[in-house]
């Protein structure tokens, strides 16, 4: 395609000049070639070519009136359609687009957090508002594959008692045989075309949303990692560069902006007290005591969470009893409430035993908080986990032999636990902060403001969604309850951030922290349900009284039974025969899979290397400048001393004149 040049307005440099006919004659000639191929192009091809041009926007403007004429006369029947389709269309994708942006959830809220607290509060709301998408998710395929159609078909509810209202709270009673629990299901096939295999459904549906679960935490948890330690780690993350590219430029209120320069400053002094941390060696005797003291607050945490597990498994065998009592007289009242004796325990051990950790900090009184922040992180991590593991084994090798509908039991027992500590949550939010706030703004003015602890408000929200996963088997509507109460926490945390809390002052690496806590909600949290609910599956015999597995040994025997009634030559049969139960392609796949490992490692190494030793080049580099700056400096000052010394020389230089014309004679 030919370019052509320039053209000539009037009033321009080259107007004044005056271009001759044969000139202008040449210009428009290339300005028609140039028409006529971009006639011949497709409307986006057009639209790149006339873009990419090296002229004025008038000129482009002038050459596509032109294309648009020309087309319009090579019309026969009518104009040319194709543009003005192309043009709404792309006006309609960015409408789209914008109204997408209108439907996120919580956008301009969100803005509104960060703006005003920056991102390591935000990162709370983030991962709040990530945990709901699960639950949506696992609400919408539960309801759809498995309630709806149990619903329609032949709804199970045969219940005894009249709804009272303490239902809400315990979860029998009147909700005790509804499609809120797994006694609420069958396993008929309905006869449909085709038909629909109640079993099949719950099997398949539950085993979907869990692998999905893992996928996306893996994704999600891989990408932290990878933006927040490997990227960020080195000494391109520490003095200068938290100094001048750590600034959160998305906040824009006065207070946060003063809260983000403290935190900056603290920061700081973390980062150069570690680095005197590692140059100033303790003695050894001080070492034996910072160890000892260590060693007895390790102690006395893993014996407060001993404890409190040993608590919660006699308090289980008691609420087993009150659950035999009330099933016999559904009508007792004090039997139903004393079922809430468990869950407020747990709640209550969630609240206090936290409390004594912090005083065991103080003790050990680490020099760097990032430490004590990772450790205090893992002792309650490690309280919490051992309560859901004590109430795991309970569940599943107890109550199994005691109970007829157990899978029913075990689904009222996590709905239970998720209420309390949704009711423990708000009674947080009344007492914790905005008690607090008054106490410390009227009453005692020298405790202050309270801090947003971050730490303590995501460990409740994986604790929470852990109750979730492994309620999801034994109660398909479990996520209506999380949905809930994640929707109200966020409105309810918002509004006490707003008025009673500030953000914390010592946040750290708030990144960092991020990633660990997308570590913890993927292992023990994810990995553990994972765990009991495939146990349940693969080995514990379902009740023979309830539930769509009713009459099989375990309820992975559904899939043997499904595909042994399809003909041989089926392609579900030859795979299930000759692919997932063959121990070859097992061992294929983890062959794979650490081969896959392997090369990814190498891969890393190798960037790691890359990363070391552009890092060395630049430190060079930079040694290079200061060594020629030097250079020069040193150069420019024997000069200066030279010319000091040096008498003045006339200077012999010719110059060049630029009148010179006016020095010759006039008779030349």
């Amino acid at each position: 395609m030919r370019r052509m040049s320039a053209f000539p307005q009037q009033g321009t440099a080259l107007g004044n000049l005056g271009l001759t006919n044969e000139i202008r004659q040449e210009t428009e000639n290339n300005t028609s070639e140039l028409v006529s191929d971009l006639v011949n192009l497709s409307a986006t091809a057009r639209f790149q070519a006339i873009r990419s041009l090296p002229k004025p926007f008038y000129e482009k403007k002038t050459i596509r009136d032109r294309v648009n004429s020309v087309k319009l006369s090579k019309a026969i029947l009518a104009p040319d359609c194709r543009q003005h389709v192309s043009r709404s269309f792309r006006r309609f994708r960015a409408s789209l687009a914008s109204a997408r942006q209108h439907l996120i959830i919580w956008q301009d809220t969100l803005k509104e957090i960060g703006g005003r607290f920056g991102t390591s509060v935000l990162s709370y709301f983030l991962f709040l508002k990530w945990l709901l998408k699960f639950n949506l998710f696992s609400l919408i395929i539960n309801f759809c594959f498995i309630t709806i159609p149990q619903i329609v078909h032949a709804p199970n509810i045969s219940s005894i008692t009249g709804f009272r209202g303490l239902e809400l709270l315990t979860g029998v009673g009147y909700f005790n045989q509804t499609v809120l629990f797994y006694g609420g299901y069958d396993g008929e096939v309905i006869a449909s075309k085709p038909a629909y295999n109640m079993q099949l459904a719950y099997f398949f549906t539950v085993a979907a949303y869990l692998v999905l679960c893992g996928v996306s935490l893996i994704y999600s948890m891989s990408r932290s990692f990878q933006n927040n330690f490997v990227l960020e780690t080195g000494p391109v993350s520490e003095g200068a560069w938290r100094l001048l590219c750590s600034w959160d430029f998305s906040v824009v209120n006065e207070k946060a902006i003063q809260y983000n320069k403290n935190n900056l400053a603290i920061q700081l002094k973390e980062s150069l007290s570690e680095r005197l941390q590692v140059k100033n060696k303790t003695s050894l005797p001080d070492r034996i005591k910072h160890l000892s003291l260590h060693l007895l607050a390790w102690l006395l945490s893993l014996g407060l969470a001993l404890g409190s597990g040993a608590g919660i498994y006699f308090l289980g065998t008691k609420q087993e009893l009150a659950f035999k009592l009330f099933s016999q007289d559904p009508s007792d009242l004090g039997s139903e409430a004393s079922t809430l004796l468990l869950p407020v325990v747990v709640s209550l051990i969630n609240l206090i035993v936290p409390l004594f950790y912090s005083l065991i900090d103080k003790i050990e009184s680490y020099s760097n908080p990032r430490a004590k922040i990772y450790i205090s992180i893992v002792r309650s991590v490690i309280l919490k986990m051992s309560i859901l593991g004590i109430l795991c084994f309970y569940w599943l090798h107890v109550v199994p032999d005691s109970i007829s509908c157990w899978e029913s039991f075990v689904g009222q027992s996590v709905y239970r636990l998720l209420i309390i500590d949704f009711i423990f949550c708000l009674l947080g939010i009344f007492f914790g902060e905005f008690l607090r706030n008054v106490i410390g703004t009227m009453c005692i003015q020298s405790l202050g403001v309270p801090e947003f602890d971050i730490a303590r408000n995501v460990l409740d929200l994986i604790y929470a969604q852990t109750l979730a996963w492994i309620g999801i088997y034994f109660s398909p509507l479990l996520p209506v309850m999380q949905v809930l109460k994640l929707f109200i926490i966020f409105y309810l945390k918002k509004i006490s951030l707003s008025m009673n809390c500030q953000p914390p002052k010592h946040t750290g690496r708030a990144a960092q922290i991020q990633t660990v806590f997308i570590a913890l909600l993927f292992f023990p949290s994810f990995v553990g349900a994972l765990t009991m609910v495939a146990f349940t599956v693969w080995s514990l015999k379902p009740s023979d009284q309830c539930g769509p597995f009713q009459g099989l040994d375990t309820p992975f025997r559904t899939i043997f039974n499904w595909t042994a009634s399809l003909p041989e030559n089926h392609w579900v049969w030859w795979i299930f025969e000759n692919i997932l139960r063959s121990e070859l392609f097992y061992y294929l796949i983890s062959l794979i899979v650490l081969v896959f490992t392997y090369f990814l490692w190498q891969i890393t190494q190798g960037r790691k290397q890359l990363i070391k030793s552009l890092r060395e080049q630049i430190v060079n580099e930079g040694k290079d400048k200061a060594f020629l700056l030097n250079k020069l400096q040193t150069l420019q000052k024997e000069r200066r001393e030279t010319a000091s010394y040096r008498p003045q020389n006339f200077d012999q230089t010719p110059h060049f004149n630029p009148n010179w014309m006016s020095t010759l004679p006039l008779d030349m």
